[in-house]
């Protein structure tokens, strides 16, 4: 079985990332589809319960990320992976139409990568 110890320190970083925005997506907006009607302190317990999980992966995700990373890269690849995580949630879960907007906010973090990962 393979262990987060035998996968490269930027892959791992990658993919735990990754899965935690999956998880901070859901914490922060799940709730304004699925407990709408609710008291906002229920949505509250039920997005720190989301977020719990969340941490459990964001936090080694930094830690492995730092070994490679400085740290405004590892905000900017953040940033990114918030981007590339949020638009198919917002089309697929939440039914936003897709816009181009997307893409150019894209772009803009494109331009954040360069700048933050040039030599």
């Amino acid at each position: 079985m393979l262990t987060l110890n035998q996968i490269p320190g930027p892959l791992a970083f990658l993919g735990l990332l990754i899965a935690s925005n999956v998880f901070m997506t859901f914490a922060w907006y799940a709730h304004l589809k699925n407990l709408a009607s609710a008291p906002w302190w229920m949505a509250v317990l039920v997005s720190w319960f989301i977020a719990l999980f969340e941490y459990t992966l964001q936090v080694p995700a930094n830690r492995i990320g730092f070994e490679h990373f400085s740290l405004g890269q590892l905000k900017i690849a953040q940033e990114v992976i918030t981007l590339g995580v949020f638009i198919p949630f917002a089309v697929l879960y939440m039914d936003e139409p897709l816009k181009l907007d997307y893409l150019w906010a894209g772009l803009c973090l494109l331009g954040a990568v360069y700048f933050m990962f040039r030599g």
